[in-house]
């Protein structure tokens, strides 16, 4: 493929319930007037984030597409991509060119990143509602993403959580790499997600990026198809 037709390629990781999918879509909303872009959705078995998205109708439903990782959803964005690259090369072929490829991961724990070899940077998203201390226990995901996202802000009431506090714990956490806190009711903090991202598409675009290296995967559990809790780690693939 030549060079200009390659997109800025940009995960979504981040543990399952915390809006990774509403945060794509209101991305979509917010940037398909401005850039040509495209979504990978990653399921184990189905297609259902896809099926979510188009038909929420934030973009032509071809430029979402599925990929079925079969495994620990951490595989398919980490240890072995090239199912997630044959996607988005195929999307970025079909609709040339693509400004951005937003590549969702299907959802894991603290320690699910994406392997620099599929995307240039990517962002993290926690929300309120798994505890404000879950953001200084820290973690790849949480330490190194290029961004972290604090979501769903407005039910920190219903569910006791100090959004300012979980925010200082995660910057303490990050060394100083921007942490933002999100809620799809507050346009203000809509609109700094979006000129993040312009920001980021222009970084890459210049060449003066360098996508993050996660780092080795800790051991990490999961429950398996029979029920039974597999306990394991991952050798980290350069």
């Amino acid at each position: 493929m030549p060079k200009n037709n390659r997109s800025f390629r940009l995960g979504v990781a981040g543990p399952v319930g915390t809006g990774k999918s509403s945060l794509i879509a209101m991305l979509c909303r917010e940037l398909a007037s401005e850039l040509q872009l495209g979504v990978i959705t990653n399921d184990i078995y189905t297609d259902e984030d896809a099926r979510l998205l188009r038909s929420a109708g934030v973009l032509d439903p071809e430029r979402i597409r599925a990929v079925e990782t079969g495994a620990c959803p951490h595989t398919a964005i980490r240890d072995d991509v090239t199912p997630n690259l044959i996607a988005v090369e195929d999307l970025e072929r079909d609709f040339a060119p693509l400004d951005v490829v937003l590549v969702e991961s299907g959802g894991d724990n603290l320690t699910a990143t994406f392997s620099p070899a599929l995307v240039d940077a990517q962002i993290f998203v926690l929300d309120v509602a798994g505890g404000g201390d879950v953001a200084r226990k820290g973690g790849p995901g949480i330490a190194r993403a290029d961004l972290l996202v604090v979501n769903k802000t407005d039910l920190a009431p219903y569910v006791g959580v100090d959004v300012p506090q979980m925010v200082a714990d995660a910057e303490a956490a990050r060394g100083g790499k921007p942490v933002l806190a999100l809620s799809r009711t507050d346009a203000d903090s809509v609109l700094r997600l979006k000129e993040w991202v312009l920001e980021m598409t222009a970084v890459v675009r210049s060449g003066s990026h360098t996508p993050v290296d996660p780092g080795p995967m800790a051991p990490h559990s999961h429950v398996g198809d029979d029920g039974e809790l597999i306990t394991h780690t991952h050798a980290h693939a350069h």
